[in-house]
């Protein structure tokens, strides 16, 4: 997990040494030549050191140390050493910088498993680690001393046990070195989240290093945690997952800071942000946990724009590709302490309640039945309604046809009440034994998935889903799928009837709610 600020800066060096050179003395100057102008792509930056190098599908991930300072992504080169060849370079796809934790560099697919630098990196080229074998990250539950490993690469079943017996997990700075690490025992494998016993150990290490970070030899390796399959021709996977600490439990408190809390993954959303929480905020939710997964359309900048007192958004950054189901697992955990329902809910999905009960009444209703932990609600989807280009004033009162019949449905769920494997499937999780979900009717409270819009929008979709277990649009594969836009096929083609595709019903009901609570009565804007 990687928290980025908003207010993140970007830096312009104007130091002027061509890699690979000695380090430069201070990192003090090096901060005041940042702010001052600009910089040459062979400049070498003393902070800036490759921790890892990740393999994606479609391009390369450079994790650096904390603290290292970059400057915007066009000021320096992504650079690749083919073995007995000359050197390519390329510019950084984006750039992620955070204050006060590790920074995030996209490279282009480079030659198969070739080594990968920076022009302004004094550390040595970095061989990248394969995406389908690693573990990411991991968690240290203190409710039951346990580490929550999230993994690729062991290809368990969708929505189903594994057999914990046949993995242990590792804990230690140098896995080839079997004197040096910690073994533990897996007590559940669920899909890519494997949960095992803490050592005793690893919490007093963890204790000792204020939360598991390096403190004073940034040389030392990081102490990381990976998963062994266990029998004959046992294997560890390569992993980059130091555990991380989850907010403190409390078990005195009797309220949680937060009644309503949304978690949702996006990848280049930003336009339709300021609409999703403004609407959202007005209804009852009071937190936001964006998973963002390698945005690069300015994200960050809309939410520069919204008052944080106003809006509790924290925005991580989450680079792993197709991992949906883990990501919300992740947000589950870290919203646990803090929030008492959590909804997982899409940037194109919208609560409405078309009768007389609002989101609170809905909650307090439900929440003094201690059995209950997850709300189930049904998702109505809409089409483009007739239009060819994206609605001025938003989706919600842009978009006022949609199929008939409910698609599906969506939750809000009890973080206390999930079940400890953390087992999810298209936004709902398994649950405690003993604990029970209900299907909210559609008079009280439901879904407006808005799924088909405009087609400058929808295509977007053929670039990839960040679930798991579900194909990507442009894949033969599960072609017949209601994954899939119906009869669309595998090309994003636009049907010269798009526009008035799934459209069976009028529906004006959110959109009447909008104009009428929303608008401002001298302007007639809306807020978004």
């Amino acid at each position: 997990m990687f928290l980025l600020f908003p207010d993140a800066a970007s830096f312009r060096p104007v130091l002027k040494t061509a890699w690979p050179s000695v380090t430069l003395n201070a990192v003090s100057s090096e901060r005041g030549s940042q702010q001052a102008g600009i910089v040459s792509v062979d400049t070498v930056l003393p902070s800036v050191h490759i921790q890892h190098a990740i393999a994606l599908p479609d391009h390369v991930l450079l994790m650096l140390r904390d603290g290292s300072l970059l400057p915007a992504s066009r000021q320096f080169e992504c650079l690749y050493t083919p073995v007995n060849s000359s050197q390519l370079r390329r510019l950084p796809l984006s750039v992620a910088t955070l204050p006060n934790g590790p920074s995030l560099v996209h490279c282009p697919a480079g030659p198969n498993r070739v080594a990968v630098s920076l022009s302004l990196a004094q550390s040595a080229p970095v061989a990248p680690l394969q995406w389908d074998r690693l573990v990411y990250t991991a968690l240290i539950d203190s409710r039951d001393n346990s580490t929550v490993v999230f993994a690729k690469g062991m290809n368990l079943r969708p929505g189903r046990l594994g057999v914990p017996s046949r993995y242990e997990c590792v804990f230690g700075r140098d896995f080839s070195k079997p004197k040096l690490v910690v073994t533990s025992p897996v007590v559940s494998a669920a899909q890519e989240i494997f949960r095992c016993v803490t050592p005793v150990r690893i919490c007093r290490y963890l204790r000792m290093t204020a939360g598991g970070k390096n403190s004073g030899n940034n040389d030392e390796k990081p102490m990381l945690v990976s998963i062994r399959t266990k029998g004959r021709g046992s294997s560890t996977l390569p992993s980059i997952a130091q555990p991380e600490p989850l907010p403190r439990y409390n078990r005195h408190r009797r309220r949680k800071a937060h009644s309503m809390c949304v978690c949702t993954m996006l990848r280049n959303q930003a336009r339709f942000l300021r609409e999703w929480i403004i609407y959202h905020s007005r209804i009852g939710v009071q937190r936001w946990f964006i998973y963002d997964n390698n945005s690069d359309d300015g994200i960050e900048e809309v939410l520069n724009t919204m008052d944080p007192f106003r809006y509790n958004v924290t925005r991580y950054l989450w680079p792993w590709m197709k991992s949906q189901e883990a990501g919300f697992a992740h947000c589950a955990l870290r919203a646990r302490e803090s929030c008492e329902w959590v909804g997982f809910i899409d940037i194109d999905e919208f609560l409405h309640f078309p009768g007389n009960q609002t989101l609170q009444d809905v909650l307090r209703n439900y929440s003094i039945k201690p059995r209950i932990g997850e709300l189930r609600t049904a998702c109505h989807s809409f089409g483009p309604s007739g239009r060819t280009k994206i609605p001025k004033k938003g989706v919600t009162t842009g978009y006022t046809c949609r199929l008939a019949a409910p698609e599906r449905h969506k939750s809000i769920v009890r973080p206390d009440a999930l079940n400890p494997s953390l087992i999810n499937v298209v936004h709902h999780f398994h649950l405690k034994e003993g604990m029970k979900y209900v299907n909210i009717g559609q008079g009280m409270m439901l879904i407006n998935h808005y799924k088909y819009q405009v087609w400058e929008v929808f295509k977007d979709k053929f670039s990839g889903r960040v679930a798991t277990y579900v194909a990507d649009w442009q894949d033969e594969e599960n072609v017949g799928s209601r994954d899939r836009a119906p009869g669309l096929g595998t090309k994003p083609v636009e049907p010269e009837d798009w526009p008035r595709r799934f459209c069976e019903v009028y529906d004006t009901g959110l959109k009447d709610f909008v104009q009428k609570v929303f608008t401002d009565p001298h302007t007639g804007n809306l807020p978004w």
